[in-house]
């Protein structure tokens, strides 16, 4: 261990196994990776290594004599790196590899399996939420639809016809649009590696998802978006991690009131707020929040998940999540992401 408690680690081997290493110990606090060594530049280790700012190299033996390291991992299977690592580590060094690597990939891979399944279920959940204020916007256009279907019946001046023809393609239109966004939130993506996500086009996403909370909507939108930036995320992660903070102000508000969404750097450092005039939070529920399956919504109205989930996602890129709350007067969520890049 080092002087300030933290256990430092080499990983050498950047495919799925290093890969899945990395994922894991980014957002552990007390721990440093300290670099990955893979003979493959472009293998996904080393690219999201590279994306983390964390040392990447093709020299795994360059690691392995590095100096201060507690733990090697070997993940690579290569019985010559094996060799390497006898010969050349230091005393001190611990080594991870061989059966008792896979069983850490095992349960690597079992946690990363259960939690996208609680973040699949805390979506679809709040698919119930939405359900109201989708038919309630699909409603309003699908009027004008039948209602233009009539007249066309009984219209016989051409140019009429085709001007009610062009509004019935603007009103399925709308439909579409509406589908299109809650179908691609609420299907279960993939596992993506990190890519630069622009944080104001996924805001935008996020809240064309998120104004479905509620059907008595007369909310005022604030936009105060600062230089445009990216953070390296995984782009549906973090659209859920919008459209869950954007959800809940919402329905603080019960509809009414002014939700207000800002982005800003800081010292390299990029921050997104996310702020409501609603009821806000009492000062023994703030530590609580972020509990898994603690709510203080009637039941059948929340699953607890949504804010544990969203944290989660967070700390996965290395990010922190504030919460700043007064009771009557609003709530405010603040995002930082360390790994981003003005654009």
């Amino acid at each position: 261990m080092t002087a300030l408690g933290r256990t430092t680690i080499a990983i050498l081997g950047a495919g799925k196994g290093g890969t899945a290493l990395l994922e894991l110990f980014t957002h552990l606090p007390e721990i440093e990776i300290l670099g990955i060594a893979d003979q493959v530049e472009s293998s996904p280790g080393m690219v999201y290594a590279r994306q983390l700012k964390i040392p990447a190299t093709h020299d795994p033996l360059s690691l392995i004599r590095r100096p201060g390291i507690n733990l090697i991992m070997n993940v690579t299977g290569d019985l010559t790196i094996d060799q390497l690592i006898t010969t050349h580590k230091h005393p001190e060094t611990e080594v991870l590899g061989g059966a008792a690597s896979k069983v850490l990939w095992d349960l690597i891979r079992h946690q990363s399996q259960t939690q996208s399944q609680l973040f699949q279920a805390e979506k679809l959940a709040g698919m119930g939420t939405f359900a109201s204020g989708i038919a309630h916007d699909i409603n309003n256009p699908l009027y004008i639809l039948l209602a233009f279907a009539e007249n066309i019946l009984e219209e016989t001046d051409i140019p009429t016809i085709h001007e009610q023809a062009r509004s019935i393609i603007d009103a399925g239109k709308r439909i579409q649009g509406i589908c299109q966004n809650i179908t691609h939130y609420a299907r279960d993506k993939k596992y993506l590696n990190p890519v630069p996500v622009n944080v104001d086009d996924k805001l935008k996403e996020a809240l064309n998802i998120a104004r479905y909370a509620t059907v008595l909507q007369d909310l005022s939108i604030v936009r105060n978006f600062d230089e445009k930036f990216e953070v390296l995320a995984n782009p549906d992660e973090l659209l859920q991690v919008f459209v869950n903070l954007m959800t809940n102000a919402i329905q603080a508000m019960d509809g009414r009131g002014t939700l207000t969404l800002s982005t800003w750097c800081q010292d390299g450092i990029a921050k997104i707020s996310i702020s409501d005039t609603g009821r806000g939070i009492p000062k023994e529920n703030l530590e609580k929040i972020f509990e898994p399956f603690f709510t203080t919504k009637p039941p059948g109205k929340g699953t607890g998940l949504g804010l544990h989930n969203v944290k989660e996602i967070i700390k996965k890129y290395q990010g922190d999540l504030n919460v700043e709350s007064q009771v009557g007067s609003g709530t405010t969520f603040t995002i930082e992401f360390p790994n981003s890049a003005i654009i």
